[in-house]
C-alpha cells in the first residue's frame, strides 16, 4: 500500500494520456520555415551594408592618399626651412660688414671671422660635416685626387687639400679635391 505523503506510482498499461505539463519534444532537423523573399531581403540588407562600408572605406583610404601626397610635398619644399632659418644671422653678420664704411682692416677681420663661426655653427645643426683630409690615406669615396705628386710621405697620402670637401649625415655631398703623394723614385 502507498504511503499518504507520496503520490502513488501510475501503472501505464496502453494508457495514451498526455501531461499537459510536460515539455513537448521537437525534433532537432526542424527549422522554422521562412518564405524565400524573406531571405532575399535580407541578403539585399546585408550585400547593401558591406557596399556602403566598402565605399566609405574607399573614400577614406583616398582621403589619406591625397593627405599623404600633400604632407609629401610640403615636407620637399620645406625640406631646408630649419637650415634656412639658421643662415639668416650669418647674412645678416655678412650685411652689416659690407655696410661699415670706415672700419680698419682688423675689425673687418673680426667680424668676418664671427660670421665664419656663426656659419659653422648651423653647419653642426645640420650635421654638416667637413671633409679636410691632409695628411690621410687617399680615399675615393670621400676624396677626388687633382693631380700625383712625388713625396716623402707613404704612397697615396693626401698632401693638400685644394678644395675641402662636406658631408651630409655621413653621406657625401662634396669630395674634397686633393693632391696625392707618389714614390720619388716612380717616373710614370
Amino acid at each position: 500500500m502507498p504511503e499518504p505523503d507520496q503520490p502513488s506510482p501510475q501503472v501505464s498499461s496502453g494508457d495514451t494520456s498526455v501531461d499537459p505539463d510536460a515539455p513537448v519534444a521537437k525534433p532537432a532537423d526542424v527549422a522554422p520555415v521562412i518564405d524565400a523573399e524573406e531571405l532575399l531581403r535580407r541578403a539585399e540588407l546585408k550585400a547593401q551594408e558591406h557596399h556602403d562600408a566598402w565605399l566609405r572605406a574607399k573614400a577614406e583610404a583616398e582621403n589619406i592618399r591625397k593627405r599623404t601626397a600633400i604632407e609629401l610635398a610640403n615636407a620637399y619644399k620645406y625640406a631646408i626651412e630649419a637650415v634656412a632659418v639658421e643662415l639668416l644671422p650669418v647674412k645678416d653678420s655678412l650685411e652689416a660688414t659690407l655696410a661699415a664704411d670706415s672700419a680698419e682692416l682688423e675689425t673687418l677681420r673680426s667680424g668676418v671671422d664671427l660670421t665664419l663661426k656663426q656659419l659653422n655653427a648651423v653647419f653642426a645643426k645640420a650635421n654638416l660635416s667637413e671633409i679636410n683630409p691632409i695628411g690621410e690615406k687617399f680615399d675615393p669615396h670621400q676624396h677626388q685626387a687633382i693631380s700625383m705628386l712625388p713625396s716623402e710621405k707613404e704612397p697615396n697620402t693626401v698632401i693638400n687639400v685644394l678644395q675641402k670637401g662636406y658631408s651630409l649625415h655621413g653621406r657625401v655631398i662634396r669630395p674634397a679635391l686633393v693632391t696625392v703623394s707618389k714614390p720619388k723614385d716612380d717616373q710614370a
